[in-house]
């Protein structure tokens, strides 16, 4: 191998451990989101030109090798176009950090940086309404250990509006179930926010952690049935679940996704509806960008505009007008009708 060509592997392991853990203190998905574009990208590598991925150099890396990886992960992989997109700013991340390394392979970062990510159509945002949130809260089985731990997360997410990681990573040491109760939550890029908790919720959180409050502060307040801290999948599995149940007696949830996230959204369009203001959601939810809390506000448009349309006025109706007199006169119309 020529001495100006330079081996990425070296880069890659700068990269992760030093730009995106030491430097930027990352949250731990997004170092494993990174990680996980730059092992597929190396792999497709491996697979497509007969590299071995510990000899591969950053030359070697081009703009048109990058090109055919996003093809093959929405082709072969059939993976959307967010997650296409999220796999390429991962590698644009990590050739910005090799052109800051090595002044020769500027360029080549360049024309790297310069592939775009694709438009994403936005997604339909679904939330549920009142009755189908109450149903899918009445289908734990609050007699038994499990049923009431399921009660208190379904409760949890659509009292704050949690993500699930959230939910997830949240800590005893984060509650705070006095007299103002309220929760600490660790969001999106380590941001920090408090949401208020309703006093039926911090109630029911008391009750599930009562057991362990004189333990551990960082011990993590949702278990799974092993008693092992809940992942945010068992929390989607949760979710999945008890609307699977609900949707028997509510038959409109059977044509919506039910999720976390779903839940999340729901929690966003009943504040709304309460007459909360745009700023306080995005506070209460964590939103970097108000545009994001913005797209709550056109769905709550939306709904508006369909219960107006069905109580519209369309003005008076149109009375016909009272037949002439002599119309009505029979003995005039007899008469004329003998002429």
């Amino acid at each position: 191998m020529p001495d100006h060509h330079h081996l990425f592997g070296p880069f890659v392991r700068r990269f992760l451990l030093e730009e995106v853990a030491a430097d930027r203190n990352l949250s731990l998905n997004t170092q494993r989101s990174y990680r996980d574009a730059i092992r597929l990208l190396l792999r497709f590598i491996a697979e497509h030109h007969a590299l071995d991925p510990t000899r591969v150099t950053v030359e070697q890396v081009t703009a048109e090798v990058l090109r055919a990886f996003l093809a093959h992960l929405e082709g072969n992989r059939k993976n959307s176009v967010t997650t296409r997109n999220q796999r390429l700013f991962a590698i644009h991340s990590l050739f910005r950090f090799v052109g800051r390394q090595v002044p020769e392979l500027v360029e080549q970062a360049t024309q790297i940086q310069a592939i775009p990510p694709r438009c994403a159509q936005t997604p339909v945002m679904a939330y549920l309404d009142k009755d189908e949130i109450d149903a899918l809260l009445d289908m734990p089985n609050r007699q038994r250990s499990q049923g009431r731990r399921d009660y208190a997360l379904l409760l949890f997410l659509y009292n704050t509006g949690a993500r699930a990681s959230e939910a997830a990573t949240m800590t005893i040491g984060d509650l705070a179930l006095g007299v103002a109760p309220s929760v600490r939550l660790v969001g999106k890029g380590r941001k920090i926010r408090l949401c208020p908790l309703w006093a039926h919720t911090a109630g029911v959180l008391h009750d599930l952690v009562e057991a362990r409050l004189d333990g551990p502060r960082e011990a993590p307040v949702f278990l799974n049935v092993r008693g092992k801290p809940i992942t945010r999948f068992g929390i989607h599995t949760l979710v999945a679940r008890a609307a699977e149940k609900a949707a028997k007696t509510r038959p409109s949830l059977q044509s919506k996704p039910v999720s976390p996230h779903t839940i999340r959204h729901t929690t966003a369009v009943h504040l709304l509806r309460a007459g909360v203001d745009i700023n306080t959601i995005r506070a209460w939810l964590g939103h970097v960008s108000l545009e994001t809390t913005n797209r709550y506000a056109e769905v709550d448009l939306e709904m508006k505009a369909k219960a107006l349309k069905s109580c519209a006025v369309h003005g008076p109706k149109t009375v016909a007008a009272p037949a002439p007199l002599w119309r009505r006169d029979s003995e005039l119309m007899a008469f004329l009708t003998s002429l």
